[in-house]
């Protein structure tokens, strides 16, 4: 397939996921074979310990439609949808997927449409998830929390699933940050953006590869890369502490006075000791993600590191990004 032939560039970050990978692979063919315009599937494998590698590899070498990236080690799916973005071809843009099939394939002609139509992003608004309820409550809260204290406007609930012009591909790739949150970058990024609304569907086989920790690093992510709230939260909770404590110290005044009773000793050291010792670990916890960034930022590594990129037509290239 020659560059200057691709539309639309399909990124699939795939972590683990040989159990599906067939039903993957035979929805992307009913895909790409009926649209009217051309595609290639940018398959990234994120440092699997299964077959996942071996199975890109096969499907690459036997259709020039697929092009497999992998990366030396296991980096992220942020990472990996990064190292994706990195090696698109599809001259109007790409289009993000999971490997879990959550994120119908079939959408790619929808929202082409959208792409034709003048939007530089086109992204998906989950309406309906098939998670537990504690899960679904928790992305509920931590999107309308996102919402509130970004600095830009970034769309609840939605993710990563979204198809993204070429304008948009080029400056995600200029930006160097390392703990990145693409649906946050993609909406600093701005240009005329709509959302489209889908049922997401369950996950077809295996296990989620998004442990807790992940969602909360994640998370974390999207929190202090594009609000400044955490900081000025600090000020905030350190002047209503100044101000308790000048509260209980004039209280305690006119106890003295008045009543003669002040409340001495252990109770009233401990209480003061453990609520500025929080205030100040919270403050150092607060203050020392956002000096975690800059170290990671100032060392310069690359994001991730490409073991061989897999084309029919091409032979194995070594690359770094």
């Amino acid at each position: 397939m020659r560059e200057n032939s691709i539309d639309i560039s399909i990124i699939v970050p795939l972590y683990n996921e040989e159990l599906v990978f067939e039903q993957l692979i035979q929805r992307l063919k009913g895909v790409i074979s009926s649209t009217s315009f051309s595609c290639e599937v940018i398959l990234v494998n994120d440092g699997s310990s299964d077959q996942t590698a071996e199975l890109i590899e096969k499907i690459c070498k036997e259709d020039n439609r697929f092009t497999g990236i992998i990366l030396s080690r296991n980096y992220g799916h942020q990472l990996a949808v990064s190292a994706g973005l990195a090696n698109v071809r599809g001259k109007r843009g790409a289009m993000i997927i999971d490997g879990d099939l959550q994120d119908p394939p079939e959408l790619i002609i929808n929202f082409y449409k959208l792409l034709i139509d003048g939007y530089d992003v086109i992204y998906a608004i989950r309406k309906n998830r098939k998670e537990s309820f504690f899960k679904k409550k928790a992305y509920n809260l931590y999107y309308r929390l996102q919402k509130k204290i970004s600095n830009f406007n970034i769309p609840i609930d939605s993710g990563d699933f979204s198809m993204i012009s070429r304008r948009v591909v080029d400056n995600l790739n200029d930006m160097p940050e390392k703990s990145r949150y693409i649906r946050g970058m993609r909406a600093w990024i701005g240009f005329k953006q709509i959302g489209y609304e889908y049922d997401r569907d369950e996950r077809q086989a295996g296990e989620t590869k998004y442990s807790w920790s992940k969602l909360f690093e994640l998370a974390f992510n999207g929190i202090f890369n594009f609000s400044d709230f955490p900081v000025r939260f600090i000020a905030k909770l350190g002047f209503l502490t100044v101000i308790f404590s000048l509260f209980y110290f004039v209280y305690n005044l006119y106890r003295k006075f008045y009543y003669n009773d002040v409340p001495q000793g252990f109770t009233a050291t401990i209480l003061a000791i453990i609520l500025f010792s929080g205030v100040q670990l919270i403050s150092l916890g607060i203050i020392g993600e956002y000096v975690l960034r800059i170290y990671n930022q100032v060392r310069n590594r690359p994001l991730f590191i490409i073991d061989k990129i897999i084309r029919k037509e091409e032979s194995n290239l070594n690359n770094e990004a």
